[in-house]
């Protein structure tokens, strides 16, 4: 293929997955934050040298390119893992086997776990690990392990799950007490039965499966069935389950570049407060911003601030969170975050450090740039900041979130004035 050619594929600039192929023989599955983008990269003059010789002798050979969309970068994470177990594309393997790649697998237990289990570590053929252990479900390969337990980490903050090395139950005493207290801050599930914890597997299973749009009519049935039940706590948990799904906080598994941990040392004294602001505006009037803020990973909902823009004509963003910052800066009775999070690009971003400089205040800002359906795409100066790129996103997130409910109130009172 050239480049020439994928003018008539119209790739889009959202999440997915691409095959190339041959015929009807697919050489290659791989997924991308940016359909449009990660494909192109393939006909770049360098591709020889970042990717080898393997690649360019696939991209040679193919005559096709087929793709598929996802709500998430985290959903095209399994769903590229399903292709590659579906097809077994050559140029996937890189001198690897099924005994090389990590999978994802749930064991078969009454307390089922789901554990990370590289290849050559497991029966296939009997569904069992080597040591013995049953398999009640096995996903992937995956190609990158490091991206496949991110993975299974962002999913376990909507499903939470037991991945402990033995079966629940069969722990020492130490071993218990560190499940207890993983339990009490939320990294495993409190299991008041095997019934709701059996649940709670089965949607792990349909996500890791790449079967999200299942997973979601299932959501939706199960938070219909309790509240028409009076069931609103079980309503409620569906209802956030959802939301989730749609706002998994995914931007780490956009790159292949190496993340960048959060400053632990700094977290683990006082906390790592992350300030986020994000402007709404209808037709140039009404115009509010607002400051969102995240402590170690949690919002603190508490701390969450509205301004009303005053000095800024029709849609300016830059002026209107350059007024927004100038005046938080005004309030030292508030403690100063570790890190800014903007809405916006470099200019967003330069815009909150110049008003900064100007006020003589050191501190770092990242800024989440956003896809034209206003997903995150890409976090700018995250490493600086010395947050993870989804720590930014989680900040940015809940600051768009408050702007649009507190520009609605606004809006609401103008209209009930008139």
């Amino acid at each position: 293929m050239q480049k020439k050619d994928l003018q008539k594929y119209n790739l889009p600039d959202v999440p997915g997955v691409y095959l190339f192929k041959q015929g009807r023989r697919v050489l290659y599955v791989g997924k991308a934050t940016s359909l449009r983008d990660r494909v192109r990269s393939y006909f770049d003059d360098d591709l020889i040298a970042t990717r080898g010789p393997r690649i360019v002798d696939m991209v040679t050979k193919a005559d096709r390119i087929a793709h598929e969309t996802t709500p998430t970068v985290l959903e095209a994470l399994v769903h590229e893992a399903a292709l590659i177990r579906t097809y077994h594309p050559s140029a996937n393997a890189e001198g690897k086997d099924d005994k090389t790649f990590l999978y994802a697998v749930v064991t078969e237990e009454e307390i089922p776990r789901v554990l990370v289990i590289r290849g050559k570590d497991l029966d296939f053929k009997n569904k069992r690990s080597t040591d013995g252990q049953k398999i009640k479900a096995l996903y992937g390969p995956f190609p990158s392990g490091e991206q496949l337990r991110e993975g299974l980490r962002l999913i376990r903050r909507i499903f939470p799950f037991f991945d402990t090395p033995k079966p629940i139950g069969t722990q020492s005493k130490h071993q218990a007490a560190k499940i207890e207290f993983n339990t009490q801050i939320k990294q495993y599930p409190r299991v008041y039965g095997a019934k709701e914890y059996g649940q709670t597997i089965r949607h792990v299973m349909l996500f890791l499966s790449g079967r999200g749009k299942e997973l979601r009519k299932t959501l939706e049935k199960e938070m219909t069935r309790a509240a028409k039940e009076e069931r609103f706590e079980d309503a409620s948990t569906a209802r956030r389950e959802l939301f989730a799904l749609d706002h998994i906080q995914d931007v780490s598994l956009i790159k292949d570049e190496n993340r960048y941990p959060l400053n632990t040392a700094i977290a683990g004294n006082s906390g790592y407060r992350i300030e986020a602001y994000d402007t709404a505006h209808l037709s140039g009037t009404n115009a509010i911003g607002v400051m969102a803020v995240v402590d170690t990973g949690i919002p603190v909902k508490s701390a969450y601030r509205t301004f009303n823009i005053r000095g800024v004509q029709k849609n300016d963003d830059i002026a209107s969170l350059k007024e927004l910052l100038s005046r938080r800066l005004r309030h030292p009775e508030w403690p100063l975050p570790q890190a800014i999070v903007v809405d916006g690009g470099s200019t967003h971003k330069k815009a909150a450090e110049e008003v900064l400089a100007s006020a003589d205040v050191k501190i770092p800002v990242a800024a989440v740039v956003k896809d034209e359906r206003h997903r995150p795409r890409e976090v700018i100066g995250a490493a600086r900041a010395s947050i993870t790129e989804a720590d930014a996103v989680l900040a940015n997130s809940e600051a768009h979130r408050f702007s649009l409910a507190r520009h609605r109130a606004a809006r609401s009172r103008s209209l009930r004035t008139k």
